[in-house]
Formats: structure tokens, sequence, C-alpha cells
């Protein structure tokens, strides 16, 4: 169903209707507008700082031909001749920077001033040369009166007098704890069983140390090569120093060149004996404290561990006959001349070995001593007591250390006639590698091998002849 629109009132017809007589859109004769009204004229400040040269003038936001009748401004400092020219006013002057703005604050007189803070302060630079003089001064007068004050107070202060009689300091209640078995307690208990030796030929001299083995007969170990010097020699004299600081003459019981031992004996009543160990019980890294004469320095003590066991090393010395061989117990201890002939004892008191070596570059010690096992010590000693002299076993050959690359051992360099070594059919040139089944690397494993057993025992010898490995069995001889 249609309906039909609503009718619509005179006024908007006559708002929005089409005149009558027109077709179309507009109407060509419509009457014209009335115009705007004028805009008041600006006030006369905003002309003065806004306005266009007088030569183009125009007004404020006036068309492009301007407004008929200018109006004339009043005379002021900007309408100068050189308008054009100012940078204020010149739209085209160019930029350019200046510094910055600086503010002149008022100057304060007077040598106390108020910071912006408030607070007053002295100002330095306005005092009179007087003024600073007499402040000078007046530090010095207080400066001399306070050093003169505490001067005379010192001088008329009592003194108290330097002596003191009855004075007593004080002492400690409580005694210091050495557990058994420490350096302290071990040096307590052993160093009175160590001797020093002072070997004297002529105007010479040398010392060392040594252990008393049998305190009630006075036998004292040593080294060979700390007495032999003094063997046989007119004038000689050796004697051995206590740890009480008491001396003693001793005369040589007996010593082998062979294990660089010998027995002393004194004529000193009650000395105390030291414990002798048993050397198959060390082990490395055992706890050691060597005790001798170091350097003439009696009763030194110095500890260590055990470093290394069965070190075959060969002893000899200038001014003595030790030409030995010896299954060493290496130690760290350190372990300098003088201490040769001294004990070399375990964490229970027990002496393990007789100091007698070190191995160094220079003559000093560097961590590496060496001692004679106490198990060959208190058999050559026995010997040496019983009888004047030690029997070794032998078995007749010289040798040099050899190796191949693959295999170390012993080159048999000569044969003595008759010897052991000749009646097993041992020759020259032959390597010998190992004695009973224990391999022998150099000579003096092939000594020390040799030397563990007893005149006329029979042991197997293998060796290298020819590059191929055959055994013989050899009777020891004695040396």
């Amino acid at each position: 169903m249609l309906v039909s629109p609503p009718a619509t009132s005179p006024a908007q017809q006559a708002a929005f209707g089409r005149p009558a007589r027109v077709d179309g859109s507009f109407a060509g004769d419509r009457p014209t507008p009335p115009p705007p009204p004028v805009p008041p004229p600006p006030p006369e400040a905003v002309l003065r700082a806004f306005a266009p040269p007088v030569a183009a003038a125009r007004g404020l936001q006036e068309p492009p031909g301007g407004r008929p009748g200018r109006r004339r401004t009043a005379t002021g400092p900007w309408w100068k001749a050189d308008a054009r020219a100012d940078p204020w006013r010149d739209p085209h002057a160019p930029a350019g920077l200046t510094g910055p703005a600086v503010f002149e604050e008022d100057e304060q007189s007077g040598p106390i001033v108020v910071d912006p803070k408030g607070r007053k302060r002295l100002r330095l630079r306005d005092l009179s040369i007087r003024l600073s003089v007499l402040v000078v001064l007046a530090v010095l007068l207080i400066g001399a009166l306070g050093g003169a004050a505490g001067y005379l107070l010192t001088r008329t202060a009592d003194e108290s007098p330097l002596l003191a009689p009855g004075t007593q300091l004080n002492e400690s209640e409580e005694g210091v704890a050495r557990e058994p078995g420490s350096v302290s307690d071990i040096a307590e208990r052993v160093t009175p069983a160590v001797v020093s030796v002072e070997v004297r030929l002529g105007e010479a001299g040398a010392t060392g140390s040594g252990v008393v083995i049998d305190g009630a007969n006075g036998y004292i170990v040593t080294n060979n090569h700390v007495i032999s010097g003094a063997d046989g020699v007119e004038g000689a004299e050796i004697r051995a120093v206590f740890f009480d600081g008491s001396g003693s003459a001793a005369r040589i019981v007996g010593r082998d060149p062979a294990s660089d031992v010998a027995v002393l004996k004194v004529e000193k009543p009650a000395l105390l004996t030291a414990a002798l160990g048993d050397s198959g019980d060390v082990v490395v890294g055992d706890p050691v404290v060597a005790i001798g004469s170091p350097l003439g320095l009696a009763s030194t003590v110095t500890s260590g561990i055990v470093s290394a066991l069965d070190r075959p090393v060969r002893l000899s010395g200038e001014g003595s006959d030790t030409n030995a061989v010896i299954s060493a117990v290496q130690t760290d201890a350190p372990i300098n001349p003088g201490n040769s002939g001294g004990a070399l004892v375990n964490g229970a008191g027990e002496v393990i070995g007789i100091n007698t070596a070190i191995a160094s570059l220079g003559g000093g010690s560097v961590g590496l001593g060496f001692a004679i096992p106490i198990d060959t010590v208190r058999d050559i000693a026995e010997q040496l007591i019983s009888t004047g002299r030690a029997v070794h076993a032998a078995l007749g050959v010289n040798a040099r250390s050899v190796t191949d690359s693959a295999r170390d051992g012993a080159l048999v360099v000569n044969v003595e006639p008759g010897s052991a070594a000749a009646e097993a059919g041992i020759r020259e040139q032959d390597v010998i590698i190992a004695v009973d089944g224990d391999a022998v690397g150099s000579s003096e494993e092939l000594v020390v091998a040799v030397d563990a057993h007893e005149p006329g025992e029979t042991i197997s010898v293998e060796l290298v002849r020819n590059g191929s490995s055959q055994t013989v069995e050899a009777v020891l001889d004695e040396a």
C-alpha cells in the first residue's frame, strides 16, 4: 500500500522550495545577499607589532587589493628607517648562534656575604692585608703557647724509676702438652743417644755424628768415611761429644769400607742406648726424623718422610777408603754434611737407618738423603764388635750398567780368575739381568743383590749371551 508524504509547511517551502517560474536548481536573478559586517580595526599595539611596512601597507587579514583609506598608525621604535634590516622584523634575515644569557648578580660588599641559601660566609679576598697578618700571628701565637705548655707539663711530671727490685713476670700455670709420637717427643727421647764425632788430624779436623748402640759398654756406630782418615795415623784424635756437652776420647773398634759402617768405643758409663727398629717394617710415606750434627751444629733435628726404599746408592768420598753400594732408605728430611753417622728415626722413636749420604749438585741438601738400613747396620756392627771385621759375599766380576732400550742390565767387563763367576761359566761381555729371579738393571743393583747373601750360598744368575738368555748357578765367595 502506498503512503503519501506528509505536507510541507509554508516555512519549509519558503526555505527549501524552488521559486516559481524556475526550472533549474538556481535562479540567475536571485537577490544578492547583504554584505558581511566590517570588523572593527585592531588595537593600536597589535598594529605596531604586526602591521606590514608602510610602503606596502595593508590591513591585517586584508584582501590582496588592500583596504581603501589606509589608516595611519602612531610613530614607535619599531618603525625606524632601518626596520627592514632588523633581524627581529625581517623574515629573510639569516639566523645565528650567540653565547648563553648571562645575568649579573648584585655584587655584595664586605668580607661577610650571604650565599644563595641565606647563610653568612666570610670572603677572604675582601679581608685587608693588615687583618690577614693579624690572623696568622694569632694562630702562630696559640701554637707556640700550646707547645710551651706541653713541654712544661712533661718536664715537671714525676718520672718513674728505671729499676724495680723484686719484679716478677707472669708465668703460665698450664704446661704445653706434647703428644706421644710427635717430633718433639721423638727428639726428647732419642737426642740423648746421638753424639757428635770430632776427628782431628794435626791442624785439620772434621765432624760427623754417631749413635749409641750399647750404652753399657760404650759402643757407638758411625760411618766409615767419618773416621777412616784417622785410622792408623799417629797423632790423630777421635772424640765423642755427648748431649750434655761432655766429651770422651773414642777408639776405633772396627770399620767396614764395603758398607760404610764403623764402630767406636768410649770409656763413659751409663750412656743412653738408642732403640734399634726393623728395616722390614718401613714403608714409603712413613714419617721420619733425622738427628745429628749437620755443619757442626750438635743435636739438630729435621723431619720428613720415607720417599723411597731399596735405592741402590754408590758411596765414595775423598780422603776415605769407602767404596760401597748400599740399598738405601731415601728420605726428604734435610740432611747436610755432618749428619753422616746420625740417626734416622721412625714415629715410634726407633732408629731405622744411619744417615750416610745426600744427593746434591752443589754439596748442599736438596731434599734427597740416604740412610743405611738398620738391619744392615746391626749385622755389620755385631761382626765388628765380635771380630773387628765384617764378611761379605762376592761374585768375582767387574761390571757396568748398560741398556738396549728394551732391557737394562750389568755388562760383565772382566771376571776374576778362580772366582765364583769363573767357576759358574760367566764370561766377559755377558749381560746379567737377574739374580735369584730378581731383576738387575744396573751394576749397583748387582752388587746389592750379591751382598744380600752370605759367603758359600748358591745363587742363580740369569744372563744374556749372543742374544740368547741362559741361567747359571754360582757359589758365592768371601770378599
